[in-house]
């Protein structure tokens, strides 16, 4: 089922819109701060010359970031308005560039994956879990990793019963509009009111939270958004995902972990170039 027939039958959230509509309040502050979070996830200042593929590029903003960085950059996604959002950025701020390659493609598809090369970092941030098939997915990945390169992932964390129910609201939030109105109406609200108590109490600041919200140049509101709606929404625990890439003669660079339902962060270094 291709994206937009899987949004209409109610199976999936439609990110690349809400790409496209974050993309309206993109800001070079936004960019400075996802510059940071890349060159503190993979620990490179410079990616001049090395091969980045951005695997969902979503809004197209860190694909603009490691291209900033001189890397040579494909960015592909599943979802053509993620497609259109980072067309988009390219066209603003690196039109007619040879070396940033924008394609629609999935990482489920094995194929498609292997024709691309090999890269020297291989960036999924957020998007594994919600492909459908999040093993398949994590399979796929290490495909296009050269010898030496990194894998950078980030990946939901395993909550239990959390975990759970927040998969039930999700598959709910997208079965139809009226679903999503309502879904809408209780948790922004809800997340609002929690962020300013939370400002209060821990920064004696009422906007203290919105504030800081600066992780990797998002936008709270259209976190807010994709959290509530993202679906196909799978989990896992760090230790599962260690293993696996483990297993596979990868080798764990960094690791930030959560204690809550976020994402946890993994880079690995392909040493053998299994």
């Amino acid at each position: 089922m291709d994206w937009e027939k899987s949004i209409n039958a109610g199976s999936r959230f439609n990110f690349g819109l809400n790409w496209k509509n974050y993309n309206k309040h993109l800001s070079n502050e936004k960019i400075l701060e996802a510059t940071k979070s890349l060159k503190k996830l993979i620990g490179i200042k410079s990616l001049k010359n090395k091969k980045f593929l951005d695997v969902g590029s979503g809004s197209g903003l860190m694909s603009l970031v490691a291209r900033n960085l001189g890397a040579h950059v494909v960015s592909i996604d599943f979802d053509h308005n993620s497609i259109s959002a980072t067309k988009e950025i390219k066209s603003k701020f690196y039109p007619n560039d040879e070396n940033w390659i924008i394609e629609t493609g999935s990482i489920l598809d094995k194929e498609y994956i292997q024709s691309l090369g090999l890269f020297d970092i291989v960036y999924s941030w957020g998007v594994l879990h919600h492909t459908g098939n999040l093993d398949i997915a994590m399979q796929n990945i290490l495909y296009p990793i050269s010898k030496g390169g990194l894998l950078a992932i980030s990946i939901y964390n395993d909550q239990g019963y959390k975990s759970n129910l927040w998969l039930k609201i999700k598959s709910f939030y997208c079965k139809r509009k009226i679903n999503r109105i309502i879904t809408s109406f209780i948790f922004i609200p809800f997340f609002f009111i929690n962020s300013i108590l939370i400002g209060i109490i821990k920064y004696k600041n009422i906007n203290g939270v919105f504030i800081r919200y600066k992780g990797r140049g998002m936008s709270i509101f259209y976190d807010w958004i994709d959290w509530i709606g993202g679906y196909p929404f799978e989990f896992k625990k760090p230790e599962n995902i260690i293993f696996f890439y483990e297993k596979y003669g990868l080798q764990l660079v960094n690791l930030t972990t959560t204690n809550g339902l976020g994402c946890n962060e993994f880079v690995f270094i392909n040493k053998d170039g299994k």
